[in-house]
């Protein structure tokens, strides 16, 4: 990895912060991609300090916002004449409805939209690189859910976190098989993963007295971050995956995902859907050599 250009989204706690650190200390040249400026600040200090590699640098990325992914895309590809590896780990869950700054219901607008709008932006430094890798971080809990393409943004009904959630992660995984089905014979793949259950804070703001409780018994069994980045890191970096796409990992193994993950219609519905809401239905076509939608 040590010329290696890496970008690590939500890399300022948890598994993300775990990730840049692992593909630091092999050597990469790594982007922090965060919303807070100084707490990303402070964890580039600390991978710096504890890998002694001093390539890293800390940008602003709010995924919530596609103005701030579109300025970040715009800054990247300044600085860096190519991209090898993008890890789509930053994902958030939502307690109440709520709506992004272009008036998405944020969990959704997050997870899936703003993720698709990121790599579909980098496309370009992607294909630079030649062989390049693009990496999202999905869930299990994609299995419970379906696309709703009725009710996308969640607008009816009660709201319910876990279901929207899930929802969006199983639009990750239906976004990474399209995208390694576009991408097709450029040399860049695609590939997703279920990180485990890790011992982190990411859950805790969305649960109840007894879901707190459950979370402070469980926390023996449930991995580190350490652990849980081991899957983003192995399909960043391992020569045994090189040229291997449109794939869903559970412990660094190959795993089936749900029925409804391979559902190339609504993938490619999805795919069409998140041009129109991103705007990227021009710039897309020309990285991927598409016809126009």
């Amino acid at each position: 990895m040590r010329d290696a250009v890496v970008v690590v989204t939500g890399a300022s706690s948890g598994i993300g912060k775990a990730t840049a650190r692992a593909l630091a200390a092999k050597g990469a040249r790594v982007v922090l991609a965060c919303r807070n400026p100084d707490k990303a600040e402070a964890v580039r200090r600390d991978i710096v300090a504890s890998t002694g590699n001093e390539r890293v640098e800390a940008m602003p990325l709010d995924l919530a916002s596609f103005a701030s992914i579109r300025r970040f895309a715009e800054s990247f590809a300044r600085r860096y004449d190519r991209l090898n590896v993008l890890v789509n780990n930053a994902g958030l869950m939502a307690k109440k409805r709520t709506v992004t700054e272009d008036g998405l219901e944020t969990v959704m607008g997050v997870n899936h939209f703003g993720t698709f709008l990121l790599t579909v932006s980098l496309l370009g430094p992607l294909k630079e690189a030649g062989r390049a890798r693009i990496v999202t971080v999905s869930s299990e809990a994609h299995r419970i859910a379906r696309i709703r393409f009725d009710d996308l943004q969640s607008e009816r009904g009660r709201y319910r976190p876990f279901q929207v959630y899930a929802q969006s992660k199983l639009a990750n995984i239906l976004f990474t098989y399209e995208l390694a089905r576009r991408l097709h014979g450029t040399g860049v793949t695609a590939n997703c993963l279920h990180p485990g259950v890790v011992r982190s804070s990411f859950f805790r703001p969305y649960a109840g007295r007894l879901e707190r409780l459950f979370l402070a018994a469980a926390g023996w069994w449930m991995a580190s971050p350490e652990k849980g980045a081991e899957t983003s890191v192995y399909l960043a970096s391992s020569p045994e995956v090189e040229g291997v796409t449109g794939k869903y990992f559970v412990r660094c193994r190959e795993r089936r995902s749900s029925a409804a993950s391979y559902d190339a219609a609504a993938a490619a519905r999805l795919w069409e859907l998140s041009e129109r809401v991103t705007g990227k239905t021009k710039e897309t076509n020309l990285y991927l050599g598409c016809p126009s939608i």
